[in-house]
């Protein structure tokens, strides 16, 4: 299926993954819409977008708030009038729950599961308006792995994984698609080492490029209408899962 005038809410687009796949889109003809909390962040992001024949806008705001998800499907209204893919990606790291503060373990939550059934909730009604659609939601595969020191970031990912394969059944009748991607290690703002670590890692394939699970989203959501990638799991060649 082409991408070509599709329209594609990416959430967290700024950085990492989700800016990789925003780049990937806009080449492919989409017109993205995303978003991040920090302006100087989302301009850059969108100064570097390559040429393609889509096109990319952005705002600022914060998917881990009521607030934030109603200012971003207004824009999508406004902008894109209307929604054919979420892509929703938008999530922030945490240490063990004992060492986290409650608002901040809270926050984790709210931003990496609570975000993501919040704009699935918008972009449901919005997607049947359309004729159909597909949500496509960024999970990871510590729900697998459950490494220590991840237990707040794995339970969130966990209930996006539970949370997907559910919904999946719910509305594919309405010619809603629902797929989950499961990245392993990749070099990202999010990872504790610094870029020249990263780099070391990806050379040696212990880590993945941003642009490998960018590739990966793209393979998903251009699938015929009868085929549903319903979930897909990529992990660097060494990544250690035990």
């Amino acid at each position: 299926m082409t991408l070509s005038g599709k329209r594609v809410l990416v959430t967290g687009g700024t950085t990492g993954i989700g800016r990789a796949t925003v780049h990937q889109l806009v080449a492919a003809g989409a017109h993205v819409l995303t978003f991040g909390r920090h302006q100087q962040t989302l301009d850059d992001a969108l100064s570097d977008v390559p040429s393609g024949s889509g096109s990319v806008s952005g705002l600022t705001a914060d998917a881990g708030t009521p607030a934030g998800v109603d200012a971003v499907f207004a824009a999508v209204d406004q902008r894109l009038g209307g929604l054919d893919i979420l892509v929703a990606n938008a999530a922030l790291g945490a240490q063990p729950l004992h060492e986290m503060a409650d608002p901040d373990w809270r926050r984790v939550i709210d931003t990496n599961l609570t975000g993501y059934l919040a704009c699935a909730h918008q972009a449901i009604p919005r997607m049947r308006t359309a004729g159909g659609g597909h949500l496509l939601f960024v999970s990871s595969i510590s729900v697998h792995i459950k490494a220590p020191g991840e237990s707040v970031y794995a339970a969130t990912k966990g209930g996006i994984n539970a949370f997907a394969e559910t919904l999946r059944k719910e509305i594919a009748e309405q010619n809603i698609k629902v797929s989950v991607i499961e990245p392993g290690s990749v070099g990202t703002d999010m990872q504790p080492c610094s870029q020249e670590e990263q780099a070391e890692a990806i050379a040696r394939h212990e880590m993945l490029q941003a642009d490998e699970i960018g590739e990966a989203i793209l393979f998903a959501l251009t699938r015929s209408a009868r085929c549903d990638v319903v979930s897909m799991r990529i992990e660097p060649r060494l990544q250690m899962t035990a």
